[in-house]
């Protein structure tokens, strides 16, 4: 095993403080992605000893997935669209009913450069964060630039969430 850090040194230093969070307070994480393909949960395996605080991620991009991995009501998807409040909050419950974790970040999006819908732009991007059993908060973005800067803005907030949530 190499012991070089991954090309993205600033996703990578986040991740790894994260951890160092995590096991100091004896949490568990867990993740379920659908525009960042996995991103998040990339970033975080990076990270050696990870498995001390990383469960599980769920990479859900079809209806079918969402519906089926993480207990996405179909008719929740139909009504609200993919990319909405109602879904990326139904797709923290179900990471964090679905694995051992007691902490879950959820995203959905459309990174580009199609996708767009009226009123959801490229670059629209829901994110939900959860702990235990209390209700969870989302929060959406509109970031810019490619798919690629969408998709590491998107990971890059995620983390400044989980650390908001783990705060409290």
């Amino acid at each position: 095993m190499s012991n070089s850090i991954p090309d993205d040194k600033e996703l990578y230093d986040l991740a790894a403080h994260f951890g160092s969070e995590l096991m100091q307070l004896r949490l568990k994480l867990a993740t379920a992605e659908s525009c960042t393909g996995g991103w998040l949960a990339k970033t975080i395996t990076d990270v050696p000893g990870c498995s001390e605080w990383f469960d599980c991620s769920f990479v859900a991009y079809s209806y079918e997935a969402k519906e089926s991995s993480l207990g996405v009501p179909r008719v929740m998807l139909e009504e609200f669209g993919a990319v909405s409040q109602e879904v990326v909050t139904a797709m923290v419950r179900g990471a964090l009913s679905r694995s051992r974790a007691n902490i879950a970040c959820s995203i959905t999006g459309i990174a580009g450069p199609t996708g767009a819908v009226a009123g959801k732009p490229v670059g629209t991007v829901w994110l939900a964060w959860g702990k235990g059993h209390h209700p969870p908060e989302a929060q959406k973005f509109v970031f810019a630039g490619d798919r690629d800067a969408v998709r590491r803005q998107t990971v890059r907030a995620a983390f400044a969430g989980l650390r908001t949530l783990i705060a409290r």
